[in-house]
């Protein structure tokens, strides 16, 4: 025991003494190990002070009230719920034929006797600011009550203590280019407030709110829009309250308040709850106290020990040749322990020791780095993160065990160059010969056979499971056996060194020779470049998935501004519009009102109908025709039946689109063809003579069809089967019936239809075009030019315009537009199209400067490691007359053979994991496509068949290739000193 401690004793002193010497490689190491824990241990810190006990949630959502109440809107009814309050459900068991109970209940009402109450009303609101207009959420709570303090955190100035003072958060703010001291305006409401405070939510730091006094800013101006037929805040009000006692809002009262129809949040009862056998609500089927959240938990483990893994993976590549060159300039000390009696296990300790004396420093430093950067930068963390901390909370025991990391990873990483220097004859340490380095042959082999494993993994996991773990696990093990195949395939691009220049052909032959450093060097980049690859492959396809299912509403740069509720300052609007805009051609149109002129075009009101499009029977989607009985029609058919039906063009939904927001009938002219774009001759010729253009072919029935004459004048279409009725041609002309339906028979056409009966109603017939298919109309179903609407009888509304433009308008033009909109009053719906806006190029831009850093990192310490290694090398060079600028030359080609071999290997690994992973997603969505069709989804929500492409991005790769490996290159050959220290001549 006394011979091991002194041994091990005497190898970490010398370990010791020879980092301090070779401060260089030790400060390389040390770095290497050190960044890693920095970044966990801040993250370990970042994390749990941002994660909240139940008190503290508590005092946020509650401030120092002890209960929150909240009206669940189901009428007063009794009910029963979980002691956290979010899960409740009523007393009364309600079948599927008994209406569901809905309606607002006095919560004062149901508050404990002796309590004290705080109303806290959250609604919506029309803000006006300085860029124009904005929907701002709105609070309206006594925040300086003490019942409230915690919810809210003061910045700066006061909470309001009067109606026309308002406080704000400092994202409004921000966003709106107001300050504590301007004055604050609501759209539609006179009354100016005043901006006394800033404050923020602790939960919520880019909440964009307004403080306003109970009662001071919602109620006025749902009174005021109510006034205008605008749509109003939609409040929703709940209250804080505080009981007598000092016990609290206990278990026995939040289920006595239950039976009054509202929620209860209590403090006492979230930080001690009642055992489940007092929960009526989980005595109920369906029902438990506690999700099954092991398989989350098992998954997001098995990911942490991934990452971990990879990471010290990644390091022990980097820092494994750093330890192997430092082996390889100490062999005639290590030779001189040999020669002086010492054993291979001490040759190996000394080694090991220099693991282990970088790693506990790097533990200390990277731990001690990572608690003052994240106290240092706690701000800055609380804004990325959007909330504050609960407190800076330091667990040790954590912290020690991520220090423990470095120590291990510093050990592993010496392990086989400790091995190799123990392996070595004293006479080849003293004389410093290298000796024959055989290869070996057994671990291209397991490199092989790991590969072809691995992809046949991930190859099943793509075609056959369902599991994308399979795919993940099949392309590590792949990506495994190319990093052992590396130090081969390696040799195998020394190859080419015949054909290249001096500089680069020694550079190649040097990274070959020397493959215990190279090999993991390349490895590293290899690793890190496969998963950037894999990353960017894959959201690159997710992008160009996304932008295949994007549905424009208008065509590219073209503008819309409706009011369907109110047609009064549609004119403004249009001109307004047409002025701060770079607008082309302005396509005014029209809806149709039944009843009053001033009806919204959502219909509702006591004078106010509606009109519908008549669609003959044999027109209408078989699967979508209920009768009295109210049985699923879907039902009737087969799923051979039902997949065909989802294709019928009777099943086909109308494009998505702006053009709907008025209703189905647009009142225009040829003018609107142009602006969406709609190239149909015929189209423009049928506006011109006075007749509609149809998008929709259930709509119109061709002149000549088989015709009879059903209900109200209703034209139907003669037809012997459900699939024997043939589309209407494209260019086809014919008729369109729209049934007027007034106020009064608006509740019997409601009811006739359910029953699947002929609604009442004056039917009206307008001679139409069937434009061509293919032709997008952005959900527009009909355009009826002025003369035919005035012939048909219509009566006609303005409803505003469309516009296409001379050049995409910026923001800051929308924003002056929506600043002159605001002062009309209406509630106009402004649409520009932007088009589709990927949302992962900003993460490729970042995949890709993240693995180029890495690999020039890599890179940069093998060339460093090489140039620290051949330093004998360099020196021959100059000794036989190498130009001087050879140094740089050679630096800079040993980094970028070493960056460029990484990359390659990468990219190809890469490539793997992201084809999988997508070939996975496009199996789960083809069968969630057939259940769709089979079961008779498909026509009701217009499902289509998946698009799930592969994307490889070529721009990553290029810039991966390409730029990396000469940037590397660029940078050695500029930091490397173009003469060497001159030496003696070694003596051999």
């Amino acid at each position: 025991m006394k011979n091991w401690y002194h041994s091990w004793r005497a190898a970490i002193r010398i370990a010791r003494r020879d980092a301090w010497r070779f401060k260089g490689r030790s400060f390389l190491v040390l770095a290497m190990l050190a960044l890693p824990i920095v970044g966990v241990s801040a993250a370990d810190l970042t994390q749990r002070s941002s994660e909240l006990s139940p008190a503290q949630q508590l005092d946020r959502d509650l401030g120092k009230a002890d209960a929150v109440i909240n009206d669940p809107g189901l009428g007063g009814v009794a009910l029963m719920q979980n002691p956290k309050g979010d899960n409740y459900q009523p007393v009364k068991e309600y079948g599927d034929s008994e209406p569901w109970p809905e309606g607002k209940t006095d919560i004062t009402a149901a508050l404990p006797a002796g309590a004290k109450s705080l109303v806290d009303t959250v609604g919506m609101a029309k803000l006006k600011t300085a860029h124009g207009l904005r929907n701002t959420s709105v609070r309206e709570l006594k925040a300086a009550d003490p019942m409230a303090e915690g919810i809210m955190v003061l910045d700066r100035g006061r909470f309001p203590e009067k109606p026309g003072e308002v406080a704000a958060t400092n994202a409004f703010l921000e966003s709106s280019g107001l300050y504590v001291g301007s004055k604050l305006t609501a759209r539609g409401l006179d009354t100016t407030y005043r901006i006394v405070g800033a404050y923020e939510l602790p939960d919520d730091l880019k909440e964009a709110q307004v403080n306003a006094l109970p009662g001071a800013l919602l109620a006025p101006l749902d009174k005021v829009l109510a006034a205008a037929e605008l749509p109003g805040t939609d409040a929703s009000d709940s209250y804080l309250a505080t009981v007598p006692g000092g016990a609290g809002f206990t278990w026995n009262m939040v289920k006595e308040t239950n039976t009054k129809g509202v929620t209860v949040t209590s403090r006492a009862v979230t930080l001690n709850p009642p055992p489940d056998s007092d929960v009526a609500l989980y005595q109920k089927d369906g029902w438990s106290s506690h999700g099954d959240n092991s398989s989350g938990n098992a998954t997001e483990l098995a990911i942490l020990s991934t990452v971990v893994g990879l990471v010290m993976l990644e390091i022990c590549l980097l820092a494994g040749p750093a330890f192997a060159v430092g082996a390889r300039r100490s062999r005639r000390q290590l030779g001189l322990v040999g020669a002086n009696g010492g054993d291979r296990h001490h040759i190996r300790a000394i080694v090991l020791s220099g693991g282990l004396v970088i790693g506990v420093v790097a533990a200390v430093v990277g731990t001690a780095l990572g608690i003052g950067l994240t106290f240092a930068l706690r701000p800055v963390l609380e804004g990325v993160l959007g909330q504050r901390f609960g407190s800076f909370d330091v667990r040790p025991l954590e912290l020690l065990g991520i220090a423990l990391l470095a120590v291990v990873t510093g050990l592993l990483a010496a392990i086989v160059p400790a091995v190799t220097a123990s392996r070595q004859t004293v006479v080849a340490s003293l004389t410093g010969r290298r000796g024959i380095r055989k290869a070996n042959r057994v671990l291209p082999i397991v490199g092989l056979t790991a590969v072809v494993l691995g992809a046949g993994i991930a190859l099943y996991g793509s075609a056959v499971s369902d599991k994308p773990i399979i795919v993940g696990g099949g392309s590590a093990l792949a990506e495994l056996g190319v990093v052992a195949l590396t130090p081969t395939l390696v040799g195998l691009f020394g190859r080419i060194g015949r054909w290249l220049p001096l500089s680069p052909r020694l550079a190649l032959r040097d990274a070959v020779r020397n493959r215990g450093r190279t090999a993991p060097a390349v490895a590293a980049v290899l690793a890190a470049v496969a998963g950037t690859v894999a990353v960017a492959t894959y959201s690159a396809s997710s992008d160009a998935q996304s932008e295949a299912r994007y549905e424009p509403r208008l065509p590219h740069g073209a503008v819309a501004i409706l009011s369907p509720e109110s047609a009064v300052d549609v004119p403004s609007m249009r001109d307004d519009t047409q002025k701060l805009l770079p607008t082309d051609v302005r396509a005014d149109v029209d809806r149709v009102v039944v009843g009053k002129k001033s009806c919204s075009a959502y219909g509702g009101g006591d004078d106010c109908g509606r009109y519908e499009i008549v669609r003959p029977k044999a027109y209408e989607c078989p699967l979508w025709l209920y009768d009295a009985s109210g049985e699923d029609p879907a039902e009737k058919y087969s799923k051979a039946e039902r997949r065909e039906l989802a294709k019928d063009w009777r099943c086909l939904q109308n494009d998505y689109g702006i053009g709907s927001e008025g209703g189905e009938i647009l009142i225009g002219d040829d003018r609107l063809l142009k602006v969406l774009k709609i190239d149909d001759p015929g189209a423009s010729e049928a506006l011109a003579n006075g007749r509609a253009v149809s998008f929709v072919k259930q709509n119109i029935v061709p002149d000549g069809a088989d015709k009879g004459t059903g209900k109200g004048g209703a034209t139907t279409v003669a037809t012997t089967a459900a699939n024997s009725v043939a589309a209407p041609e494209d260019g086809a002309n014919g008729t369109i019936g729209v049934r007027l339906i007034s106020a009064e028979d608006v509740d019997e056409a409601d009811a006739a239809g359910m029953k699947g009966e002929e609604p009442p109603g004056t039917v009206k017939s307008i001679p139409a075009h069937q434009v061509a298919d293919g032709q997008n109309a952005y959900g527009v179903t009909m355009i009826v030019p002025p003369k035919a609407a005035e012939k048909a009888g219509f009566t006609t509304v303005p409803l505003g315009s469309f516009f296409s433009t001379e050049r995409q308008p910026s923001d800051a033009q929308e924003q002056r537009l929506n600043g002159e909109l605001a002062k009309t009053g209406s509630d106009s719906t402004l649409t520009i199209e932007k088009g589709f806006t990927p949302e992962n190029s900003g993460t490729l831009l970042a995949l890709a400067v993240f693995a180029g850093l890495v690999t020039i990192g890599a890179a940069g310490i093998a060339t460093g490691l090489a140039q620290a290694d051949a330093e004998p090398d360099l020196k021959t060079l100059a000794a036989v007359g190498a130009p001087t600028r050879v140094r740089k030359a050679l630096s800079g080609f040993q980094c970028g053979v070493v960056a460029a071999m990484g990359v390659v290997l990468g990219s190809a690994s890469g490539i793997l994991p992201a084809i999988g992973l997508r070939f996975t997603e496009r199996r789960a969505e083809e069968q969630m496509y057939a259940q769709a069709l089979d079961e008779g989804w498909g026509a009701w929500q217009d499902v289509t068949a998946p698009f799930v492409p592969v994307v490889i991005p070529w721009a990553t790769l290029g810039m991966l290739l390409v730029v990396v490996p000469l940037g590397a290159a660029l940078l050695a050959a500029l930091v490397t000193r173009s003469r060497g220290a001159l030496a003696r001549r070694a003596v051999i």
